[in-house]
C-alpha cells in the first residue's frame, strides 16, 4: 500500500530553484567572454541555453513532478532501450555529428542533441526497477552482480566508442548507487571497484588521451600548454578571485585565457567573480541537494522509490562534484558539465527532468513511518 500523497518537498524545490537561478546568472556572465572572443552571437547562446535548455527543462521538471513515479517502473526497459538506440545512432551517417574528436551528438533540424545524457536517468530507472523486483536474490551472483553488469554492458561499450568517459562515469555512478542501496554484498561492491580500476588502467594503456589526463592529474606541471592548460588557467582564475571575488561580470580569464568558459570551466568563472565565499556557497547548495535527496530516498514508501531517489541524487550532485573537483585539480579532468550551470541544452533538460522525478518521489514520502 502506497503512502498518502502530500506536497513536493519544499526544501528540495528551494535548492533546485536557487541552483538554476544562480546557474543562469553565472552562465550569462560566462557567455560575455565567448561573445567578446567573436566566437558566437549573444542571441544564439542565450536561446540555446536559456530557452531550449532551461525553458524546456523546466517544462519537463513540472511534468516529472506531476507523474506518479511508480508509472516509470513498467516503462523502465523500454525507456532504457530507447536511450541506448539513440546513443548508438550517433554513429549513423548524416545524423551523427562529430566534434573535437568525439562522436556524441545527433544533428536533427539544425540542432544538436547528446542522447547519452538520457542514459543517466533511464539507467537509474532501469536499475531501480530491476533491483526492486529481484531484491530477494541480490546476494546471488546471477541476479545481483550479474544483473548489474548486464545493465551497464551496453552503456560502457557505446560510451567508450564515442568516446565519452565523463558521461560514462556519471552513468556508472548512478547505477552503482542503486546497486549499493539495494543491498549489494560488500564483496560484490569491492569487485565492481576493482573492475573499474582495471578498466581505467586498460583505457590509459590503449587510449593516449586518457593516459595524458591521468598523468596531468598526477603531475600538473606536465603538458602546461596542452592537456594541463585548462587546469592551470582554471586555478589562476579561482585563485585571483580571493575571498569575495572580483565582482559579478568582472572576471578576466573568461575573455581570453580560460578554455570552455561556458562549459566544464564555468566553475572557474564563478570562482573568479564570486570568490572563495561564492564558490563555497555553490558547493554547499549541491551538498544540500544530495543530502536532501538521500533523505527523500530513505523515506520513500517502497524500494523502487528509495532506489530511484538515491540514483537520481547521486547523478545530479555527483556530476557537480566531479566537475568542481576537476577545476580544483583534485580530480582528473573529465569534461562533464556543472549541473544546472554549464552550457548544454540536452544536459540541462535531462537534469531538470530528473529533478522533477525526485520531487515526485518526495510527494509520497512517509512522514513518520520507516521506509519499507
Amino acid at each position: 500500500m502506497r503512502a498518502p500523497r502530500i506536497k513536493a518537498d519544499k526544501l528540495l524545490l528551494f535548492l533546485i530553484t536557487l541552483l538554476v537561478g544562480a546557474g543562469a546568472m553565472i552562465f550569462t556572465s560566462a557567455a560575455f567572454g565567448l561573445v567578446a572572443r567573436g566566437e558566437a552571437g549573444m542571441s544564439s547562446v542565450v536561446f540555446n541555453h536559456l530557452a531550449l535548455g532551461i525553458g524546456i527543462g523546466l517544462v519537463l521538471l513540472v511534468i516529472g513532478m506531476q507523474i506518479d513515479y511508480h508509472r516509470w517502473r513498467p516503462l523502465a526497459p523500454y525507456l532504457f532501450s530507447l536511450a541506448l538506440i539513440a546513443t548508438a545512432l550517433v554513429f549513423a551517417p548524416h545524423i551523427g555529428f562529430s566534434h573535437a574528436g568525439g562522436t556524441r551528438w545527433l544533428l536533427i533540424g539544425g540542432y544538436t542533441f547528446q542522447p547519452a545524457e538520457a542514459l543517466k536517468i533511464t539507467g537509474v530507472i532501469a536499475a531501480a526497477a530491476y533491483f526492486s523486483i529481484i531484491r530477494g536474490k541480490i546476494a546471488t551472483h546471477t541476479w545481483g552482480l550479474g544483473g548489474f553488469f548486464a545493465i551497464i554492458a551496453l552503456p560502457v561499450l557505446l560510451l567508450i566508442l564515442q568516446p565519452d568517459l565523463g558521461t560514462l562515469g556519471i552513468v556508472l555512478a548512478g547505477i552503482s548507487a542503486v546497486f549499493f542501496v539495494a543491498g549489494a554484498r560488500s564483496r560484490d561492491i569491492l569487485l565492481v571497484i576493482v573492475c573499474g580500476l582495471l578498466a581505467l588502467a586498460l583505457l590509459a594503456a590503449f587510449r593516449p588521451y586518457v593516459r595524458d589526463r591521468v598523468m596531468t592529474f598526477i603531475n600538473p606541471s606536465l603538458n602546461q600548454q596542452t592537456q594541463g592548460y585548462q587546469i592551470r588557467q582554471s586555478l589562476i582564475a579561482i585563485g585571483s578571485g580571493g575571498v569575495l571575488g572580483r565582482g559579478f561580470g568582472q572576471g578576466v580569464q573568461k575573455f581570453t585565457y580560460l578554455p570552455e568558459p561556458m562549459g566544464d570551466s564555468i566553475f572557474a568563472v564563478a570562482g573568479e567573480e564570486l570568490g572563495f565565499a561564492g564558490g563555497v556557497l555553490l558547493i554547499l547548495l549541491f551538498l544540500g541537494l544530495v543530502l536532501r535527496g538521500f533523505f527523500i530516498a530513505a523515506h520513500a514508501p517502497d524500494m523502487f522509490g528509495s532506489l530511484l531517489g538515491a540514483g537520481i541524487s547521486t547523478v545530479l550532485a555527483g556530476q557537480a562534484f566531479i566537475n568542481i573537483g576537476a577545476m580544483l585539480s583534485i580530480l582528473p579532468l573529465t569534461g562533464i558539465p556543472l549541473t544546472f550551470v554549464s552550457q548544454g541544452g540536452s544536459a540541462m533538460m535531462i537534469s531538470l527532468a530528473s529533478a522533477g522525478i525526485l520531487l515526485n518521489v518526495s510527494k509520497y514520502r512517509a512522514k513518520s513511518a520507516k521506509p519499507r
